[in-house]
C-alpha cells in the first residue's frame, strides 16, 4: 500500500511539472515492483480481466477468438529471419501476434502450454542475428513482441528462456536504439511505433537494466510529442486513417504502459487533437464499411483496439458505433493463426468496457483542419443505406501523401460510387528500381499512375501534376442548413496552372450530393480534366450517365457547363510497366478548355436512385 501511493504522489508531482527530467524517470523506475506482469495489467489483475470477459458475451466470444488461435499456433513453425526486400516487418508482426494471442491465453487460462509455445516463438526471434535496425520498424515490433511475451508470461518461461529472452530485447532492440536515426525525430508513423515498441522493451526489463531503461524512456517521452503535434489541432491524422490504426495504436501502447508501470502517463494524452483523434477514425469510415483512404491508406477498415481504449477514457461508448460491427464481421470470419492480421486483437480485450449498449453517434458532419485538413458528411448512422461524402485538401508534400488534393469518396446505397485506387506495394515498386520516398516535385513518386493526381477525384490540368509545395485549406465548412457542405481553396496546388481554383462538396438535405468547382484561368488558354473514379457499370447519354452497381443506380448529372458531354478514361491499364492494374474501374468525367483569364464553373450532381424531384438551385461558393 505504501508502495502504491509513494508512486501515486510521485506521478502527481511529476505530471504537474510537465515533461520529466531524466533524474525524474529513474527515480520512478527505481520505485517499481519486480513483479510480472506489469504491462497493461499487474499481478492479480488477471482474475478482474476473467470477471469482465464472463459478463459481457461479446467480450468473452473476442477470448474464445484469441483462445482458438492460439490453439491452432501449436504446430506452427516458428518464424524464421526471412527479409522482403529491406524489410523484415513482415516477420516483426507476425512474432507480435503469435506472442500476444499466446500469452494473453496463457494469462486467462492459466494453462502451461501457451507459455512453452510463446517461449518457443520468442527464442526463434531472439536467435536472429539482428531485427533489422536497417528498417527499424522492424526493430521497434519486434521488440514490442518480446516485450509483452517476457513480460506477460514470465513466471511460466524456464530460467534460461527468460535470460535469452531478455538480453535479446536489451542487445537487439533497446541498445540498437542508442546509435539513433531519423526515426527519433520524424514526425510520422515511425516515431509512435519505434518509440512505443522501444519503451515496452525498457518496461519490460527495468530491474535489470534501470539506467538504460530510463534513457529509452526518456527519449520516449521526450521526442513522442513531436509526432502527436500532427494531430492538432481537431485530430485529423494527416497520413490517413489506415496510418492512424498503426501509428495511434502504438501512441495508445505507450500511454497506457506508462500509465500501468510508471503510475503516470506524463501528460502526453493531453496534446492538443489527441482525444479528438477517435472523432476522426470514426467520421473517416463511410456506412459501406470502407475508409476515406487518401494518400497511401488502403480502403479495408477492420477492428481497431485503441478505439476501445479512447472509448473507455473519454467514458463516450458511441465511438465504437462502428467498431461494433466490425467487430461482429470479424467473428463471424476464418482467420488464418499464421500471418500478422489483427495482430493487437488481444488489446481489445484489456481495454474495452461493456460491449452491451453502444448508441449511435450524433454528429452526422464532421471536419478538421491542420496539415491535411479532411471533411466527413453523411445522411445519417443507421444503415449501410446512408449517403457518405468526403474530401481532403492539403499538400502532396505530407508523409504518404498522393496528388489527390480536392479528391473525394463517395458512398450511398451501400456501395462505393466514387473511390480512391488506393496506394500500390512499396516493396513492388522499390524492387523495380524506383525511388518511392523522394518527395520533390520532379521525384519518380509522382510518375506512378496511383499516386500522381491521374488517378484521383480531382482536377488535372494542362496533363499536369499538382504542385508539391501547395497546400489547400478548407475555408468553408457548415453541420447545418438545407446543404451542409465543405470548401476548400486548391490556388497553390494548382500554382502556375489556374490563377484561382476552389472546390465545394455539399450533401443536400435530399439526399444529393453536390460537387463544384470554381476556377479562374491564367493569361493562356487552359485545358482541364474532370474525374471520378468507379467500379459502377457506366451508361453515358450526353451530360448524363447512370452507374449501376447490383440493384443500385446512381445519376451523375454535369449541370455547368452547358454544352460539356461526358466521356469515359482508361484507367485499367495504366501508362508505365511498374504500375498495378486497376482491375473492374474506370474514370467517368469530362473535358474543359477555356479561354485566357476567364472564370468557369463546374457543378455535378450524384444523385442516388437515379431520379429527384427538384434539381437544386446552384449558387456561387461564395453563397454557400
Amino acid at each position: 500500500m505504501i508502495h502504491t501511493i509513494t508512486m501515486g504522489l510521485m506521478a502527481l508531482c511529476l505530471f504537474a511539472a510537465g515533461v520529466p527530467a531524466k533524474e525524474d524517470v529513474k527515480a520512478l523506475i527505481r520505485n517499481v515492483s519486480s513483479d510480472h506482469p506489469r504491462l497493461f495489467m499487474k499481478r492479480g489483475q488477471d482474475d478482474a480481466l476473467r470477471k469482465r470477459t464472463d459478463s459481457d458475451p461479446i467480450i468473452r466470444r473476442i477470448l474464445d477468438h484469441v483462445i482458438a488461435v492460439a490453439d491452432a499456433m501449436r504446430d506452427i513453425k516458428p518464424v524464421e529471419r526471412e527479409k522482403v526486400g529491406r524489410r523484415l516487418l513482415g516477420v516483426s508482426r507476425t512474432c507480435l501476434k503469435r506472442v500476444t494471442y499466446l500469452a494473453l491465453a496463457y494469462r486467462m487460462t492459466g494453462r502451461n502450454g501457451y507459455a512453452a509455445r510463446a517461449q518457443k516463438e520468442m527464442l526463434a526471434a531472439a536467435e536472429f542475428s539482428d531485427w533489422n535496425p536497417s528498417h527499424f520498424l522492424d526493430v521497434g515490433e519486434m521488440t514490442a513482441a518480446l516485450a509483452i511475451g517476457y513480460d506477460w508470461v514470465y513466471e511460466g518461461l524456464d530460467p534460461d528462456a527468460r535470460r535469452i529472452i531478455r538480453k535479446a530485447i536489451i542487445e537487439k532492440g533497446l541498445k540498437t536504439s542508442l546509435k539513433g536515426g531519423w526515426w527519433v525525430d520524424t514526425g510520422n508513423n515511425w516515431n509512435p511505433v519505434c518509440h512505443g515498441g522501444l519503451t515496452l522493451g525498457a518496461l519490460a526489463v527495468l530491474e535489470d537494466e534501470p539506467e538504460l531503461a530510463a534513457q529509452i524512456v526518456d527519449r520516449a517521452i521526450s521526442k513522442l510529442p513531436i509526432a502527436m503535434a500532427e494531430y492538432a489541432p481537431d485530430g485529423a491524422y494527416p497520413e490517413g486513417p489506415g496510418y492512424w490504426k498503426y501509428g495511434t495504436t502504438y501512441t495508445v501502447l505507450l500511454v497506457s504502459a506508462l500509465e500501468s508501470v510508471l503510475g503516470t502517463e506524463f501528460g502526453l494524452s493531453k496534446s492538443k487533437g489527441f482525444m479528438e483523434c477517435a472523432d476522426y477514425y470514426l467520421h473517416a469510415t463511410g456506412p459501406t464499411g470502407l475508409f476515406f483512404n487518401y494518400s497511401d491508406c488502403g480502403s479495408a477498415g477492420g477492428v481497431s483496439p485503441a478505439m476501445y481504449w479512447f472509448a473507455a477514457r473519454r467514458k463516450q461508448p458511441s465511438l465504437l458505433w462502428r467498431e461494433k460491427k466490425e467487430l461482429e464481421a470479424f467473428l463471424n470470419g476464418n482467420h488464418s493463426p499464421e500471418n500478422e492480421s489483427s495482430r493487437l486483437l488481444p488489446f481489445l480485450i484489456v481495454w474495452a468496457r461493456t460491449l452491451d449498449d453502444i448508441p449511435m453517434p450524433e454528429t452526422t458532419h464532421w471536419k478538421a483542419d491542420g496539415n491535411t485538413p479532411v471533411a466527413m458528411h453523411r445522411s445519417g448512422w443507421g444503415t449501410r443505406e446512408e449517403i457518405f461524402v468526403g474530401l481532403k485538401g492539403g499538400s502532396p508534400g505530407e508523409n504518404h501523401a498522393h496528388m489527390d488534393i480536392g479528391s473525394f469518396v463517395m458512398d450511398a446505397a451501400g456501395f462505393r460510387w466514387a473511390e480512391d485506387l488506393g496506394s500500390q506495394s512499396y516493396h513492388g515498386l522499390e524492387s523495380k528500381g524506383i525511388n518511392l520516398w523522394n518527395m520533390s516535385q520532379s521525384s519518380q513518386r509522382w510518375d506512378i499512375f496511383r499516386l500522381n493526381n491521374l488517378s484521383h477525384n480531382t482536377l488535372v490540368v494542362d496533363g499536369r501534376k499538382q504542385r508539391v509545395k501547395g497546400y489547400a485549406p478548407i475555408i468553408g465548412f457548415s453541420a447545418k442548413g438545407r446543404m451542409p457542405h465543405t470548401i476548400v481553396d486548391l490556388t497553390t496546388v494548382y500554382s502556375g496552372l489556374f490563377a484561382e481554383a476552389k472546390r465545394g462538396v455539399g450533401l443536400l438535405e435530399n439526399r444529393l450530393v453536390v460537387i463544384q468547382d470554381e476556377i479562374e484561368t491564367l493569361d493562356r488558354k487552359t485545358s482541364f480534366r474532370w474525374g471520378m473514379v468507379t467500379r459502377a457499370d457506366v451508361r453515358i447519354e450526353g451530360r448524363k450517365a447512370t452507374l449501376q452497381q447490383g440493384d443500385k443506380q446512381l445519376l451523375l448529372s454535369v449541370i455547368a457547363p452547358g454544352q460539356t458531354g461526358l466521356e469515359l478514361f482508361e484507367i485499367e491499364t495504366p501508362p508505365q510497366e511498374y504500375d498495378a492494374p486497376n482491375k473492374g474501374t474506370r474514370m467517368i468525367g469530362f473535358q474543359v478548355v477555356c479561354s485566357p483569364s476567364t472564370r468557369s464553373t463546374l457543378t455535378v450532381l450524384l444523385i442516388p436512385g437515379g431520379a429527384v424531384e427538384e434539381l437544386p438551385e446552384i449558387r456561387p461558393l461564395a453563397e454557400w
